[in-house]
């Protein structure tokens, strides 16, 4: 078996075979003979959506050769793994601050020397600048990347000859005209924290701040960070989080009340013009109706059009613990698993961006429009990927667009983030 010639068609073709091998607990045996010449290596991906796709992966790869057995793990538990000193061979996880706390203290193996690393994307390098990295390391190597913006019901948009805003008071004009016409402008989903978080904070903090710029200032002053000084999430973040919750009444009456789930059924019966979601809504989208006609564009922040910028986020990154005792065995899986015929059609099957220099195009046509701003680097990662999860960022948020005090908020913000600056 030639393990450079996998295709989307034969992966998802094999699913249900190797969901069945896997079952059985014999995955680790697919496509090869006796085991005891080879090395197991453990890896990890548990993005839940796409872990029958990368056991047809693994199951090519176990087929193609004899010396290596890789055996998919899914166990979320990471922090637990690296106590006992017995994390995984390869990771592939969601990239944000919680894998970087790894990587800052050296947990994992340096990267550098692998010609992959100098296939990167020119932006790449900005994203993973905005979490720290081991001293003189490269210790992750980005996979995927999904690229988020505004949704919109091109139907609606056509019909009603609306057309797609480039400065905020054009955005908030076209709100009002959609309210004028009886049309929910945004369908929001308050009920769940995280999609306030993801989607509206994101967008509105992420198109008017240089997110990098800032959170490189706050680690520059570490544990000298002082709550309401200049450089505070109260001076940077006070305005744009005003704008959400301006932009935050142009949405369903009920948005406190519904959650995501409620979102994808409303926006695929067009009962709303507008939806702050990622890509990954589009397939629940798709299953109410698949003949949404769905497009994105950035939400403007600002009266200047060349500040648009698409929310990103390093969806899948790869690496390699410094406690393995199988890294070379896990550089040649990762190497499989970076070759451009087996990359290639994962981020297409997962409605990705690629991350090489080399990555084709978004093909999928309710992600085209994106890729302009891609191609340009104009792109931004979201804040909420850059705070640790024991600062309830999420909540913070949520409660902004319900209606709580942006300042006080803020001074909450702030004094968590000195908090946990002042232990090192």
């Amino acid at each position: 078996m030639n393990i450079g010639s996998t295709t989307l068609s034969r992966a998802l073709s094999r699913r249900t075979f190797i969901s069945s091998l896997a079952a059985a607990g014999t995955l680790m045996l697919a496509g090869c003979g006796a085991t005891s010449t080879r090395t197991s290596i453990r890896f990890n991906q548990s993005k839940p959506e796409v872990v029958p796709y990368f056991r047809d992966l693994l199951s090519e790869f176990n087929g193609a050769q004899s010396s290596i057995s890789a055996v998919h793990e899914v166990t979320a538990g990471l922090s637990a793994a690296f106590a006992r000193n017995d994390p995984p061979d390869l990771g592939c996880l969601n990239y944000n601050y919680e894998m970087a706390r790894f990587q800052e203290r050296g947990a994992l193996s340096d990267l550098s020397d692998l010609p992959q690393v100098q296939m990167n994307a020119p932006f790449v390098d900005e994203l993973l600048a905005l979490y720290p990295d081991y001293p003189g390391r490269t210790s992750v190597l980005p996979y995927s990347m999904m690229g988020a913006a505004v949704l919109y019901n091109k139907d609606i948009f056509a019909k009603h000859k609306l057309a797609i805003p480039q400065r905020y008071s054009e955005f908030v004009a076209l709100c009002e005209e959609l309210v004028d016409l009886k049309v929910t402008p945004i369908y929001s989903t308050f009920k769940d924290a995280w999609t306030a978080s993801q989607g509206l904070a994101d967008y509105t903090l992420g198109g008017a701040v240089d997110i990098n710029k800032f959170f490189a200032a706050l680690r520059s002053v570490g544990a000298d960070f002082a709550p309401g000084s200049e450089l505070s999430f109260s001076q940077a973040f006070t305005d744009p989080l005003l704008r959400m919750q301006e932009l935050a009444k142009f949405s369903n009456k009920d948005a406190a009340n519904r959650g995501y789930g409620d979102g994808n059924l409303a926006f695929a019966n067009d009962q709303a013009a507008m939806y702050l979601q990622g890509p990954w809504a589009l397939p629940e989208i798709s299953k109410t109706n698949p003949n949404a006609n769905i497009g994105t564009f950035p939400l403007p922040m600002t009266e200047d059009p060349d500040d648009l910028k698409v929310r990103v986020n390093i969806d899948l990154a790869l690496w390699i613990p410094e406690q393995s005792e199988h890294q070379d065995e896990a550089r040649e899986l990762l190497e499989f698993l970076c070759r451009p015929e087996v990359q290639n059609p994962y981020n297409e099957m997962a409605l990705g961006f690629g991350v090489r220099s080399d990555s084709p195009p978004a093909k999928d046509k309710r992600l085209v429009q994106m890729q302009p701003y891609i191609d340009r680097g104009k792109v931004f990662q979201g804040v909420s990927t850059a705070i640790p999860r024991t600062i309830p960022f999420e909540n913070y948020m949520q409660g902004l667009v319900t209606g709580s005090s942006v300042e006080q908020t803020l001074a909450t913000l702030d004094a968590d983030w000195a908090r946990l600056a002042q232990r090192g």
